[in-house]
């Protein structure tokens, strides 16, 4: 069968019948066999059998499976090193670190399983295979001058200049005796063999950038692709992969794990997204999701992401109010001994999640560092350090170390989060950088992780705060509970009982203001089981909790309900503490009493 599906002399009897037309329809060449079979009464049995075919994706018509001559780059055949290119391919996949890490079983079975190359196409355009083959014998010239001539051509005028009339006449002129000898090859190069040398013409011509390419990225499919290709071309001329690692991704689906369609109407085009909710809000999803399957998009996934993104967002701007006058040199407390426990327990987990981060980071495992960091702000910060420490940041006096060692772990906090963010929240980031330094001159994305001392790291601490806040969170429910009732507004309306039978819970309370930890304004920590009728969690088994009203005065600065309000007789509407602060206040801004009274007023 001919290039136009036409049967040739090599099938007698049938020259000249067509198994297609011109248009793509069915000939008369099976019919024709078919007759010559009947009549020599060698046809057992006909029927219609209805199965899948090959089709043109262009034309929709059906294709032919045809024999040709074809160029290829062998396998098994050794080079000078007598390596052969597939034992070259083996050895370079095992040398580049591939994520997920099941991509290297992909690509190793298709290269120890794989035909030679076939890089030649009959094709009306393409990259050529710029060579002439002798008519007799088969071989290909090889001839400097001759090449020569065909670079500098294709340099002035493209690759194209292959195919101008006359080309062969002025390749050949002078350099062998007959050019009728000799065949010039019309065929083009694979596609795949031009993606597969990109790695040359793109970081080996470029002083920014640098060879071999620190990752190659895409999708699942690219394994038999682009993947594949350049990791056969570059190690037939260059030994090796021409990457370091490889990172592949699934395909984006909708909500529901289908392929988007116009049809469907299920297609989410990110440049909709960026417009309703910003660029950061789709990096978010990009980092939520994971890439190893295919990932789903849409509407309600956007939702749950944006409402992240909110909780991210207020945590940020929450320690750049706490920060707005923040002096290091007269407020950092260096000695970390120092601080307060809570702090101490707040830089461990810093260390904690630091380190979960960036060995994430490291092995591309965005999802799980988003999730660590984003446990650690909303759960960690913002529902629980920054929860408890309200107060002292707004009630404690300027130099109480309690208020400035917070200061000082909330200043660490916002250096080492900020930097963690960057990558994916960038316009964030860099928004909350200059926010915080004023300087639109530098940038968050020029800044370097930062290192995780040894010391933050204290188990023992981690794990007593670990209890304290399994009895905390038995407090906050009962706390809520009263709430719903209308029992108590604000949870400094309570002085909360708690009653604690399981011993190492009650040790862990040892030393800790659980009346500062639970936000209430007064309690009162007992050993046993409680009464029958008081809060109880399942899951935090040995504790008990009895809500009852705070007794004295509402404080008007701490709104704490104490029985030592006006204790201080110039201060007769807030606690001692409060007092403290106001004079401290009224001293370091030149103020007095009287100032602060008409004020009042």
């Amino acid at each position: 069968v001919d290039e136009d599906g036409v049967l040739t002399k090599e099938a007698p009897g049938f020259t000249g019948k067509r198994v297609l037309t011109p248009q793509g329809e069915k000939g008369d060449a099976n019919e024709a066999v078919i007759e010559a079979l009947k009549n020599t009464g060698a046809l057992i049995a006909r029927a219609r059998l209805k199965h899948q075919y090959p089709h043109s994706w262009r034309s929709k018509k059906p294709v032919i499976f045809r024999n040709t001559p074809q160029w290829f780059i062998p396998l098994d055949r050794a080079y000078e090193d007598g390596t052969t290119l597939r034992e070259r391919a083996l050895k370079a996949i095992r040398e580049v670190m591939w994520v997920p890490p099941q991509g290297e079983n992909r690509i190793t079975a298709m290269i120890e399983n794989r035909p030679d190359w076939v890089v030649s196409r009959q094709r009306a355009w393409g990259v050529p295979i710029a060579i002439f083959v002798h008519r007799e014998t088969g071989e290909v010239l090889v001839d400097d001058e001759v090449n020569r001539r065909i670079i500098e051509s294709f340099r002035q005028r493209g690759a194209d200049a292959w195919f101008e009339d006359g080309a062969k006449a002025r390749y050949l002129e002078g350099r062998v005796e007959n050019p009728d000898d000799w065949e010039q090859v019309r065929d083009i190069l694979d596609v795949w063999f031009d993606s597969g040398s990109t790695h040359a013409f793109v970081l080996e011509r470029r002083e920014d950038l640098k060879w071999p390419a620190s990752m190659y990225l895409e999708g699942t499919d690219q394994h038999r692709g682009w993947f594949h290709s350049s990791l056969l071309e570059s190690c037939g001329t260059r030994g090796r992969a021409p990457y370091e690692s490889v990172l592949t991704h699934g395909f984006v689906l909708d909500e529901e794990g289908r392929k988007m369609s116009k049809s469907l109407g299920n297609v989410v085009s990110p440049q909709d997204v960026m417009k309703q909710y910003g660029a950061d809000i789709l990096r978010l999803w990009v980092m939520a999701s994971d890439y190893a399957e295919d990932l789903r998009i849409g509407p309600e996934i956007l939702k749950s992401m944006a409402d992240a993104y909110r909780k991210l967002r207020n945590t940020i701007r929450y320690m750049l109010g706490a920060l707005a006058d923040y002096d290091p040199a007269t407020e950092r407390v260096e000695d970390i001994s120092k601080m307060p426990e809570l702090e101490r327990y707040v830089l461990h987990r810093l260390k904690e999640v630091g380190d979960v981060v960036m060995k994430a980071y490291e092995a591309f495992d965005f999802k799980r560092a988003y999730a660590a960091i984003l446990n650690f702000m909303v759960n960690d910060l913002s529902a629980f350090y920054f929860d408890i420490r309200k107060d002292s940041l707004y009630c404690d006096p300027y130099s109480s170390l309690r208020r400035r060692s917070a200061r000082t772990v909330i200043d660490t906090l916002f250096e080492h989060v900020l930097r963690w963010l960057a990558p994916w929240l960038a316009f964030t980031a860099e928004e909350a950088f200059w926010s915080r330094t004023g300087n639109r001159d530098d940038s968050i994305h020029l800044k370097e992780f930062l290192p995780l001392p040894a010391e933050w790291k204290d188990d023992a601490l981690a794990e007593k705060w670990r209890r304290v806040r399994k009895v905390r969170s038995v407090i906050t429910g009962a706390l809520e509970v009263e709430r719903k009732e209308k029992h108590i507004g604000s949870s400094l309306e309570a002085a909360p009982v708690v009653f604690v039978s399981d011993a190492d819970l009650l040790a862990a309370l040892d030393g800790v203001d659980m009346a500062e930890v639970a936000i209430t304004s007064a309690i009162d920590i007992r050993e046993g089981e409680g009464p029958a009728e008081a809060f109880r969690l399942e899951e935090v088994p040995g504790v008990a909790v009895v809500v009852e009203r705070a007794k004295g005065r509402k404080c008007a600065r701490s709104w704490k309900i104490t029985e030592d309000v006006g204790a201080d007789a110039e201060f007769p509407d807030i606690t001692p503490r409060d007092a403290e602060a106001v004079r401290e206040w009224l001293a370091r801004t030149g103020g007095s009493l009287t100032d602060l009274e008409k004020a009042r007023e």
